[in-house]
């Protein structure tokens, strides 16, 4: 299809860099937020079940051995996990995903609410990504951190910068 006066192919409904930004932001908070809330749907499932039977299933299946030690650290926690732990488990991560939606949706839609709630959770996160970093440095780890950094930096340009005035602010 040709636009008429400039003899260029036109699209229609194509969305600017900041809205793809946004987008692409507002979908990856949304995918944290349904696997959190599908691990809280796991920890209901586990209510009256033997827990460290299931984990040692998960462990086969997944062909890893006893002697690691995170595997050790998993059986314990699932040997020593109450049905109440599991119930707070599964609060926590509604709680959690809530959040993920809630965020996830203003970011779609370019409200500057999200982008506050999106600068402030990531922000919250860079003190114990870089303690892991110092811990032991890996490339998911940085990858993790240069990422979620990227959208902290983001998220203040947007709300600091590009959008500074009053009215943009009170959407």
């Amino acid at each position: 299809m040709k636009d008429q006066t400039t003899d260029k192919p036109s699209v229609k409904h194509k969305l600017d860099a900041e809205t793809e930004v946004l987008r692409a932001i507002a979908s990856f908070e949304l995918i944290k937020g349904l696997v959190v809330l599908l691990a809280g749907f796991g920890a209901l499932y586990l209510i009256d079940r033997d827990v460290w039977d299931v984990a040692v299933s998960f462990l086969r299946l997944l062909h890893i051995k006893h002697r690691y030690h995170y595997a050790d650290v998993f059986l314990r926690l699932a040997r020593d996990v109450t049905d109440a732990q599991l119930i707070m488990v599964a609060v926590l991560a509604t709680l959690y995903s809530t959040l993920r939606f809630v965020e996830a949706y203003g970011l779609w839609w370019k409200r500057a609410w999200a982008e506050w709630i999106a600068f402030a959770s990531g922000a919250l996160y860079l003190p114990f990504e870089i303690n892991e970093m110092f811990r032991r440095l890996t490339v998911f780890r940085v990858g993790i951190f240069v990422v979620n950094l990227a959208i902290v930096i983001y998220m203040l340009y947007l709300r600091l910068v590009k959008r500074d005035s009053p009215k943009q602010i009170m959407t």
